[in-house]
């Protein structure tokens, strides 16, 4: 047993939308208006990629199957952890969209680096920009609440698109 499996192993799974019902609700409208006018595919690529990087499973099993739901291809969503050594899968949007994910879910050196914004900027409009960031940002709060309640993998059923 590793350790990360002995601290978790023993800690009950909150219910969150119980626990804390407003905050539920008021994520659930941030998440909508977040996704509003970007592309499902692409916002579904972004969702996993950075709850890969966040190791929230419950969240990676959710986007993975809503983005098989959208239409992703298997292969993309394989190798989309590796997205950078595979860039023939995907378009030059999608790579500096997945390039801002991984900015603004790591920011290991405190800001988003200024090559990646400038190159998410070249790919999207202003108000397409603003949204893929608020995607950015709400999927990274859903992997925080996630990885802390524990939410288990594996039931999520896509409600279809």
């Amino acid at each position: 047993m590793t350790t990360t499996e002995s601290t978790h192993r023993h800690v009950p799974r909150m219910q969150f939308a119980k626990a804390a019902p407003e905050v539920y609700k008021a994520m659930v409208a941030l998440d909508a208006a977040a996704r509003k006018d970007v592309d499902p595919k692409l916002a579904e690529l972004v969702k996993t990629r950075a709850s890969q990087l966040n190791h929230c499973a419950f969240c990676i099993d959710m986007h993975t199957k809503d983005a098989r739901a959208a239409g992703e291809s298997e292969d993309r969503l394989y190798l989309l952890n590796a997205w950078e050594e595979a860039v023939d899968l995907y378009t030059e949007k999608e790579q500096a969209a997945l390039a801002l994910t991984e900015a603004v879910t790591v920011l290991t050196d405190g800001f988003v680096p200024d090559e990646v914004y400038e190159r998410a900027a070249k790919h999207f409009e202003e108000r397409e920009l603003a949204q893929l960031i608020a995607l950015i940002l709400t999927i990274n709060a859903w992997n925080r609440i996630g990885v802390t309640t524990r939410l288990a993998p594996g039931a999520y059923k896509p409600s279809g698109h």
